[in-house]
């Protein structure tokens, strides 16, 4: 176990900083280059739990991988017809992202595999659609909730999945691009409706390498390749990810005269929602894009400290920021008068209850915050410091980070037990905002 010491900023944050590569398009990125024709290479390949799990399972599936230890990942792609079975249970981790998205691709092989987790959410709005489209999967049930391990039983030798048309009800990445990539294996289109229009890192990905999809409005659509060996090897430099960005950014709002920049941070519209909260919360912050990667928007990201004013975060704003309520509440802390949140209770499913471990979070550093089924209620102390805390991450690591950040404007040592399990989405997390000029040290 380590523990994090945080110490009260004694002056502002200031610098220009990398932050890890975006997870999600990076575990698309390393599973379509498993599926393409040929070599592929990931350059800004960010370190953590998640991304080594991928690597680990394509490993057990057949596909070839080097990792020169330095930041490049190099795979040579199997195509459509070129993974093997693999000789045990592949170990899906913590990752419900890694979970789905191998589940979408192994409904459609001609053999058997068994994955595990300690992913718990619900898996039913994935598996019903991928059921009615022909896949054979079992799974734990808990009532009516079915969960990891599965039992992927695959397709029939020389038969394929079919056609499937559908409609998401909610806005999920992980459903829809699990459902896309069974689609690459189908008899027929695959086409999706979606009612809020989710990440889409999945279909610019295979939009850029010629794979035949479009999109109408909320409507996707995409048509099997007809040769197996249609998606051509890639090389790729990863843009940086704006939820990593974000704890970065949102600390330089909190702490006063404080100018930070990301480099190469993710600007996809569909992902970064976050930026537009900082702004609705009155933030000043600036926007310098970069160019793009295989239809990958990145740029410069600059926040300055600023007065921020409480508000209200709901609706598709919400649903599209849910990975950054936790460090988005951060800012509510620190926002004169009330911030309402809502529409965000899929939270509740995640493990530990993220809602209710926010809610415990703030009210740990003197900050009030009532829970409510699919929100909180938040009156933020625009003035003065907090009250330093002993808290316990259980195992979040973005609860982890945004406990930090709070730390920053404490009015003593903030200590967060558990911290190393910040390492699963930003392994530089300390080093990067010490070079900051925040004080924190990691005693394990």
């Amino acid at each position: 176990m380590a523990r994090l010491i945080v110490r009260p900023c004694t002056g502002p944050l200031r610098g220009s900083v990398p932050v890890p590569s975006d997870r999600s398009i990076t575990l698309r990125a390393l599973l379509v280059g498993a599926l393409s024709n040929g070599p592929c290479e990931l350059r800004g390949f960010g370190y953590g739990g998640d991304t080594g799990t991928m690597l680990n399972a394509l490993s057990a599936l057949g596909v070839r991988t080097e990792d020169d230890g330095r930041g490049t990942v190099r795979l040579r792609g199997v195509g459509l017809q070129g993974l093997r079975p693999p000789e045990s249970a592949i170990d899906c981790g913590k990752s419900g992202t890694v979970l789905r998205l191998l589940t979408g691709v192994l409904a459609a092989q001609p053999f058997r595999s068994r994955l595990v987790g300690t992913d718990r959410r619900d898996l039913r709005p994935l598996l019903e659609p991928l059921r009615r489209r022909g896949a054979r999967i079992e799974a734990r049930r808990d009532g009516s909730r079915e969960h990891a391990p599965l039992e992927v039983q695959g397709v029939e030798p020389g038969t394929r999945l079919g056609p499937l048309e559908h409609v998401l009800e909610r806005a999920n990445d992980h459903e829809k691009g699990a459902l896309l990539l069974s689609g690459l294996f189908a008899s027929g289109p695959t086409t999706v409706h979606e009612q809020v229009v989710a990440r889409d890192h999945t279909e610019r990905l295979l939009a850029a390498l010629a794979v035949p999809i479009e999109t109408v409005g909320p409507i996707l659509r995409l048509h099997p390749p007809k040769d197996p060996l249609a998606i051509r090897g890639f090389s790729m430099d990863l843009p940086g990810d704006v939820t990593a960005a974000s704890f970065l950014l949102i600390a330089a709002q909190v702490v006063r005269g404080s100018r930070v920049s990301t480099r190469r941070t993710g600007l996809n519209p569909t992902r970064a929602a976050v930026l537009e909260l900082i702004r609705l919360f009155g933030g000043r912050m600036g926007i310098t894009p970069r160019g793009d990667s295989l239809g990958e928007p990145f740029g410069e990201v600059t926040s300055e400290g600023s007065v921020l004013r409480g508000t209200t975060v709901a609706g598709e704003l919400a649903e599209r920021a849910l990975d950054e309520i936790p460090i988005v509440c951060v800012l509510a802390a620190r926002a004169r008068g009330r911030t309402e949140v809502a529409d965000v209770g899929e939270l509740r499913e995640d493990e530990p209850d993220r809602l209710h471990a926010i809610a415990e979070l703030l009210r740990a550093f003197g900050v009030s915050a009532e829970e409510r089924a699919d929100g909180l209620v938040i009156e933020g102390q625009g003035e003065g410091s907090l009250t330093a805390a002993r808290v316990d991450s259980r195992g979040d690591h973005r609860i982890a980070m945004a406990a930090a950040v709070l730390g920053l404007i404490g009015d003593g040592e903030t200590v967060i037990e558990g911290a190393e399990c910040i390492a699963v989405s930003f392994p530089r997390f300390v080093g990067t905002l010490r070079a900051l000029g925040a004080d924190l040290e990691v005693v394990t």
